[in-house]
């Protein structure tokens, strides 16, 4: 159980939760992140090691800090592993052996990271958005200057705080 929980990048938090392994989880005890309940699912699919998993948001609750974490767990569980994976963050399936792009409920794409990008599709689209909204810094401002800058760019006033 403590290797699966230490591929899983679970090991550590457990080992500074009040009793370790022992510690009662949930009502009466303690509550865990939504990243650290994912992390504790990892585990338990690696102890499990089901032949075939479905993944449904498998990174939704991971933050900036532990998304790494989380990436690092997933490649743990994925390995020689028929895999199903629902997400919308792409850089969870950014390394998928096929990648379908499904939008209104039609499959308007397939194929690789780069097989997409290069297509300029949809994906290639979404890729971008994801890729310059790392980029982008809000400031607090005169709301009558542009203050939303994504790579550079002037984008206008929606993102001022005051």
């Amino acid at each position: 159980m403590e290797q699966a929980a230490k591929v899983a990048q679970c090991h550590d938090f457990i080992m500074a939760l009040p009793n370790g392994y022992q510690t009662k989880i949930g009502d009466g005890g303690v509550y865990l992140s939504g990243g650290e309940q994912q992390r504790v699912s990892i585990a338990r699919a690696i102890l499990k090691n089901a032949p075939i998993l479905i993944l449904d948001e498998a990174s939704a609750y991971a933050d900036a800090e532990n998304e790494h974490e989380m990436q690092i767990a997933l490649q743990s569980l994925i390995k020689n592993k028929t895999v199903i994976m629902i997400a919308h963050r792409l850089t969870t399936i950014c390394n998928a052996n096929q990648i379908l792009v499904v939008d209104g409920g039609q499959m308007k794409e397939h194929g690789t990271h780069d097989e997409l990008l290069k297509k300029h599709g949809l994906y290639a689209a979404m890729w971008d958005a994801g890729v310059n909204s790392a980029t982008w810094t809000i400031r607090a401002g005169n709301p009558q200057e542009d203050t939303f800058m994504p790579s550079g760019k002037k984008q206008g006033k929606e993102a001022v705080t005051e």
